[in-house]
């Protein structure tokens, strides 16, 4: 998974700015302020919140995780 900040930043552009904080963390079934503390990278999203956010906005879970679209990886030449 890429930094925490990163993927508080990628929560964040999902919300947009026409959601506030504590309408986005309703839809996730969470407080306002652990939605904040997620957004700012201070801490990480459970699995099953990260699975919440995959399903309520149809988004794909690598591109949350990493900020990679899926099937981006790449292979090692050694």
């Amino acid at each position: 998974m890429s930094d925490l900040r990163s993927l508080g930043r990628r929560i964040r552009q999902l919300r947009g700015f026409d959601c506030t904080q504590d309408e986005f963390a309703r839809k996730l079934g969470i407080s306002q302020s652990q939605l904040s503390k997620y957004e700012r990278g201070i801490v990480a999203p459970p699995a099953d919140v990260l699975i919440r956010i995959k399903e309520q906005f149809r988004v794909n879970i690598d591109w949350l995780l990493t900020g990679e679209p899926e099937g981006t990886g790449y292979i090692s030449r050694r």
